[in-house]
């Protein structure tokens, strides 16, 4: 008799899996850490030569697009699984995932409005024969993670869950912009654009820092930056290309980087594109900038960023819900077991 799946046909040979009881709300049991970018080259003369960096304000001539359209994702592990190893007592780790991706546009006519969001789940594993899951609660579709020597198991599969969601991200972001009734916007990514560069008009918004780019007497200029004020472009260079520039938000006087942010466009585009898309952050973003007796993140956590998060957060479904539905379909599968069929203890 062959071993049944939770949807009733016959799985593929091997593809059995287990929950981990560990709490997927207090992290992973195999726990990862951000991995800093390597050191990066800078062309510092782009916009300016570096002797003669100075604080930038906001050109007057510059008006902000008639739409903005902010794009987002949000991830959550839903379960930690195990996906058994045929006819071995082994097992590969998997997570079992929601997540999801949307467009908020910011324009004239229509305020602040949700034009697109995309919600997925997904089983990220690096067993070959690992097939969807379903469930009572929706099916998790399987991914294969890429199996790596230099990183943990565990940042495996977390790197190939966050390549799926930018996925997601890029086709929402397109299927917002095919139903807009002009080209004149500006696309904002909450996050790096490594892998969105190619998408027009797109601008990577990066609220937090966790390397220094700039040399020390350049890095000395931001801290210095008046709010709306910004750096000249540079060119910055590591495992990618792209234009950056760092601008401050309006906040309240605080620590040297208070309100700062740095934003990322194509390095396909010329210099003088570059400092274009620069002073159009400069007079687009600040308007959108948050306060802090509103949002624990401010200024950094944009407005539109925010309301857009919670949507998402509110679509990605009950958590204890969906744990609780990932258990009944692995324990359906125990009770589907041939028996004398191993346990899997």
């Amino acid at each position: 008799m062959a071993a049944q799946s939770v949807t009733g046909m016959p799985s593929r040979p091997g593809m059995r899996f287990s929950v981990d009881p560990w709490d997927p709300s207090y992290g992973s049991s195999l726990e990862t850490e951000d991995l800093g970018e390597s050191t990066a080259r800078i062309a510092a003369d782009v916009e300016l030569v570096a002797d003669r960096w100075r604080p930038l304000d906001p050109d007057p001539t510059v008006t902000p697009p008639s739409a903005t359209l902010f794009v987002d994702g949000v991830r959550r592990i839903d379960a930690q699984a195990w996906v058994d190893e045929p006819d071995t007592a082994a097992a590969f780790p998997a997570l079992c995932a929601s997540y999801a991706a949307g467009v908020v546009c910011c324009c004239d006519d229509h305020g602040a409005h949700l034009v697109a969001d995309d919600v997925r789940r997904g089983l990220f594993t690096t067993a070959a024969h690992a097939v969807d899951v379903a469930t009572t609660a929706g099916i998790y579709r399987a991914s294969l993670a890429d199996a790596r020597s230099d990183i943990a198991p565990a940042q495996a599969l977390s790197l190939a869950l966050q390549a799926r969601l930018s996925e997601v991200e890029i086709a929402t972001a397109v299927a917002a912009r095919s139903g807009l009734p002009t080209a004149d916007d500006l696309l904002v990514v909450d996050g790096p654009l490594r892998g969105r560069q190619h998408l027009p008009r797109a601008l990577g918004y990066i609220k937090s820092h966790r390397s220094e780019y700039l040399p020390a007497p350049l890095n000395g200029l931001v801290a210095g930056l008046g709010a709306g004020q910004r750096t000249p472009v540079f060119l910055l260079g590591s495992s990618w290309d792209r234009y950056t520039w760092y601008l401050r938000l309006p906040c309240e006087p605080g620590a040297p980087w208070a309100g700062v942010v740095r934003l990322e466009c194509s390095a396909t585009l010329t210099g003088a594109e570059a400092v274009g898309m620069a002073w159009l952050s400069q007079a687009t973003l600040c308007r959108f900038a948050s306060e802090g007796y509103k949002d624990a993140r401010a200024p950094q956590n944009l407005y539109p960023i925010a309301g857009l998060e919670r949507q998402l957060r509110r679509r990605l479904g009950d958590a204890g819900l969906l744990y609780r539905a990932l258990r009944t379909a692995a324990g359906r599968q125990d009770a589907a077991r041939p028996a004398g069929s191993r346990d899997d203890g």
